[in-house]
């Protein structure tokens, strides 16, 4: 009889194993959360206080299955194939433009939304969604330029032309992206960061080569960490980036160009599948309310478009022009538009063929 009941023991064991492992992966994967309870979120990795999440699940009832990705493309890719149903997805303003287009998204009824006037209205109405009908504004930022103080003089670093200097042979660490490097090169010829002119963009892309020699490493989110420990003097990257970086170390510095750059968005959209729509309701009132957004912003360390929040931020941060920068500054960046396919892959054709450069 003892062995009869051990191996039921034995059994029951299994079976419990087997569904907890079941249940961690439909959590992990975002392929089995069924219940009406639930709220499937889609999100950067590392993109939201965790803190936030449990107090939504206390305040509302509603558990989160949450699951990342890194990057734009990655998260179209999942959400056009329709395998895995998300209520929220948090994708960038040409990707937002791009989804729209092909009809993966459901309007926002902004009467079920209680925190609109809390938004600041520079942040609102953006060429890419027009009247917010389809996404919230999440968090915005720019891209720039970090400087370390110990090697490199303030003076030195004021513009995008400055980064071709000689003096600066192997010291500039670049992100890995096609849109931002030939941005730069296209604002340094009074080219728009959208261009779609063969010509422009042949002009932009020898001007990168030019560049190469002064190119220590073309990286992705490594950038924070090496310039933290001091592994060059200068990074091109984004304000988000650039803030957990100089935490982190201080002698960096960020600034971003007079003459203009990259003005980006991340907002919170509801992709065509979503399930659970009440709950996705819920977590933009939710994420709208000022404490809440103040809370993830301090967190994050990326800049709120939500203005009630940012008089909630401390003096030191709200204060800071590197990250909220003036009027005059926003007034000068310019926001991605969607390329479509063929100049797309242009832009990424002649980024391949610049890091094939020699140095």
């Amino acid at each position: 009889m003892r062995k009869i009941l051990t191996s039921i023991m034995a059994i029951l064991v299994v079976v419990l194993i087997l569904f907890g492992t079941q249940r961690y992966l439909s959590l992990k994967t975002g392929t089995g959360v069924s219940s009406s309870k639930v709220l499937n979120l889609y999100n950067w990795g590392d993109y939201i206080d965790p803190a936030l999440l449990k107090k939504f699940t206390k305040e509302t009832g509603y558990k989160v299955s949450y699951e990342t990705f890194d990057s734009n493309e990655a998260m179209y890719t999942k959400i056009k194939q329709g395998g895995t149903s998300y209520d929220l997805a948090v994708p960038s303003d040409y990707m937002i433009q791009k989804m729209k287009r092909e009809n993966l998204l459901l309007p926002i009824d902004h009467n079920k939304l209680t925190g609109m006037n809390n938004y600041d209205k520079r942040f609102l109405n953006q060429a890419f969604d027009k009247n917010n009908h389809y996404s919230l504004p999440y968090f915005w930022g720019t891209l720039g330029i970090i400087y370390n103080d110990q090697y490199v003089k303030a003076k030195d670093v004021q513009h995008w032309d400055d980064l071709w200097s000689p003096r600066f042979k192997n010291q500039i660490m670049l992100v890995d992206s096609a849109r931002d490097a030939l941005a730069i090169a296209l604002i340094t010829q009074n080219r728009s960061v959208n261009d779609k002119s063969r010509a422009d963009l042949a002009r932009a892309q020898a001007k990168l080569r030019q560049l190469m020699p002064n190119v220590k490493a073309i990286v992705a989110d490594e950038i924070k960490m090496y310039m933290a420990q001091n592994e060059a003097s200068i990074a091109v990257t984004y304000s988000g980036e650039a803030s957990e970086a100089l935490s982190n170390n201080k002698h960096l510095h960020y600034i971003v160009p007079s003459e203009g750059s990259n003005l980006w968005f991340d907002n919170i959209v509801m992709p065509k599948t979503a399930k659970h729509k009440a709950a996705a309701y819920a977590f933009l009132n939710f994420i709208s309310e000022p404490k809440n957004a103040a809370q993830n912003a301090e967190y994050i360390g990326y800049a709120t478009p939500n203005k009630a929040a940012l008089a909630l931020l401390p003096r030191a941060i709200r204060d800071d022009k590197q990250f909220y920068p003036d009027n005059q500054t926003v007034s000068r960046l310019q926001v991605y538009d969607d390329l479509g396919q063929l100049w797309t892959e242009r832009y990424n054709d002649a980024f391949l063929e610049f890091k094939m450069t020699p140095r």
